[in-house]
């Protein structure tokens, strides 16, 4: 007989008081019910968005032993040792422990000693666990930070592929897959990898942030970037030994770290470092001091900060961009979880798209990606980019992207665009259409001329129609692009060709000192062959000389919400979507990216030609799928007049 509302609803609240709480935050009541209701859920929340109570609490409701994975040996330490605060029974198991600690640990859960139980993946591959484990008598399993089984998320564990194997011992067992971050099309691929149904609910809350400045600022060189900081460190923590609260300063590399943390320290802040270079002691000294509140900056590599548990994080600089918008907002979001003020700054570079596309390229594991894994990678940083270069509320354009749609503010009026939209500034700068697609398509022409011969600032050169060598070594001085966009400055025209990168119109190839190129969809751009909708860079950056008067045209921009009927029908091709990734075993995103069936949505294709003025979706991915695709968007066909 099933449980009443009434009765399971008073058993909650009972046994939230054993956690010490009064009340259930948003949404974490619905999560635990759904869970119990449905047997399977995947929750996507925030860090800090108190998505370990949405699995610990049903533990102690239903019988046996709860098993929890995670990744992390430091976050099952803690939680593990609150869990025990609270009188809890709870252990985990870790390769950290000794040979006789693990025996007894593993004696205990034989003996049903603990509700709860923490297991790191990597003892999957450890002969004879899995045996051991599927003596359990296992009522719930919690996958931790589950986004780490997606081959096309930003932090992708192999250990987490034999999860899926670890299911099968529990076949009776209720599943919740908890992630901090995760797209759509990463949402698909958890549910797919652990073998859920299709139908799992997917429930996704507390996105919404507005305690966070969001700003992004564009920095030539070191001593701006350094500059930058100190302000925001100024602003935020006011002086060295204040006691105000802390920063998390995000390098791209382990020296950069080691450079920024001893300039912090030399400026009078108790600053630490953090890398994968350290060794593990070193490292866990640094995560103690830092969550402790021994030191008030620690500057590391994203290898920091999942398990950190301090409230008063005041600011996260990121020093250059990271791998994609999840990465961003995951580390970001470690600032102001007391709900207090915190600000989130991104510096961004010159090099920085050079930079990553090397390192997509180079893969630091040892082995060549595919090509396929290049592209979906650098994907994600271009929505990265995207999101630097737009010109709304950057809280409602983090939301979109995660698909929190209850959640948008209509501008969180903190964020930098807000405030220069507040300060009577024009932050989206939109064009006539007519104007943008000739300013494109000139600049389009511009890297054609150089193609991969050399990088952005060739083609700027050229654009601007100024003095280089490179380009006189060539004759291109000779030819009718040379100055083609000389009322813009510099800094613009680098700006605009960036947006085209991200558009997807131009892409970079060739090692540690990458050359621009055209792609296909680039070359239909530049030859009008293809609609150029694009958001020009404001023009108060244009440069020193009078640029063209814009005329406000809202068809110029990129639009990056979605209409009601636009996202019913997105959400159709994501469903047709996972069950061709069923069908052929592919990960989703083979199939097509959320960025892909997102245009589609827009765009309404009705023959194969139209379906691939979708971003992303060639001659090749249109003859696969493209009659399936196809047969989902007449389906969403509007009634006839």
């Amino acid at each position: 007989m099933a449980e009443s509302s009434d009765h399971l609803a008073g058993r909650l609240d009972t046994a939230l008081e054993r956690f010490g709480l009064d009340a259930f935050r948003p949404g974490q009541r619905e999560a635990i019910e759904r869970l119990l209701a449905d047997g399977r859920a995947l929750l996507v929340a925030p860090t800090g968005g108190g998505k370990s109570l949405s699995y610990q609490l049903p533990a102690l409701l239903l019988e046996g032993t709860t098993l929890v994975i995670s990744p992390l040996v430091s976050l099952m330490h803690d939680q593990v040792a609150a869990l025990d605060a609270l009188g809890i029974p709870a252990t985990f198991l870790a390769s950290t422990l000794t040979a006789g600690e693990m025996r007894t640990r593993l004696d205990g859960i034989a003996q049903g000693k603990y509700s709860l139980v923490y297991v790191a993946p990597e003892r999957f591959a450890v002969p004879d666990f899995l045996p051991l484990l599927g003596k359990l008598d296992c009522p719930l399993v919690a996958v931790d930070e589950a986004h780490c089984i997606s081959e096309w998320g930003h932090d992708f564990r192999p250990d987490y592929l034999q999860i899926g194997r670890v299911l099968k011992l529990f076949p009776e067992a209720r599943v919740l897959a908890c992630t901090a971050t995760a797209t759509p099309v990463v949402r698909d691929e958890i549910i797919e990898r652990l073998g859920l149904p299709p139908d799992t609910p997917q429930l996704i809350r507390g996105f919404a942030r507005p305690n966070l400045a969001l700003r992004v600022k564009e920095v030539p060189g070191k001593a701006q970037r350094s500059a930058w900081v100190d302000d925001v460190l100024a602003e935020t923590l006011h002086s060295p030994g204040g006691g105000s609260g802390a920063a998390i300063v995000y390098a791209p590399t382990r020296r950069s770290a080691e450079e920024e943390g001893s300039r912090l320290e030399a400026r009078g802040w108790r600053a630490g470092i953090y890398h994968a270079g350290l060794d593990a002691r070193a490292r866990e000294e640094s995560h103690r001091a830092f969550s402790g509140g021994d030191l008030e900056v620690v500057v590391a590599t994203n290898a920091f900060g999942m398990g950190i548990d301090r409230a008063d994080v005041r600011a996260v600089i990121h020093l250059a961009p990271p791998g994609s918008v999840e990465a961003y907002y995951q580390e970001v979001g470690r600032a102001g979880r007391d709900g207090q003020d915190a600000v989130g700054l991104l510096l961004l570079s010159p090099g920085d798209m050079p930079r990553r596309r090397f390192l997509i390229e180079s893969d630091n594991a040892g082995a060549t990606p595919s090509p396929e894994a290049v592209q979906h990678k650098w994907g994600l940083f271009l929505e990265l980019m995207r999101f630097a270069e737009g010109g709304s509320c950057r809280h409602d354009a983090v939301l979109r992207y995660f698909g929190d749609e209850e959640e948008t503010l209509a501008g969180c009026g903190r964020c930098d665009v807000c405030q220069h939209l507040a300060a009577g500034g024009d932050a989206s700068q939109d064009f006539d259409s007519e104007a943008v697609s000739l300013i494109v398509r000139k600049a389009l022409s511009g890297v054609a001329r150089i193609h991969a011969q050399y990088g952005l600032s060739a083609a700027v050169a050229l654009l601007r129609g100024i003095k280089d060598e490179r380009l006189e070594r060539r004759g291109l001085h000779l030819t009718s692009t040379f100055g083609v966009l000389s009322d813009f400055g510099d800094d613009w025209l680098t700006r605009l060709l960036r947006r085209c990168v991200t558009a997807g119109w131009v892409d970079f190839h060739g090692g540690d000192r990458p050359v621009v190129a055209l792609t296909e969809e680039g070359i239909a751009a530049m030859r009008d062959e293809r609609p150029v909708r694009l958001l020009l860079p404001p023009l108060k950056d244009a440069g020193r000389r009078r640029a063209p008067t814009p005329r406000r045209s809202r068809g110029a921009a990129e639009d990056a919400g979605l209409s009601p009927a636009e996202n019913l029908l997105f959400e159709s091709l994501r469903a047709h979507r996972m069950e061709v990734a069923r069908l052929e075993s592919v990960p989703p995103y083979v199939v097509a990216s959320d960025r892909a069936l997102r245009d589609i949505a827009r765009l309404r294709p009705v023959d194969l030609p139209s379906l691939q003025l979708a971003n992303g979706i060639g001659p090749a991915k249109a003859e696969r799928y493209g009659d399936g695709i196809l047969a989902v968007v007449r389906q969403h066909a509007p009634p006839a007049d």
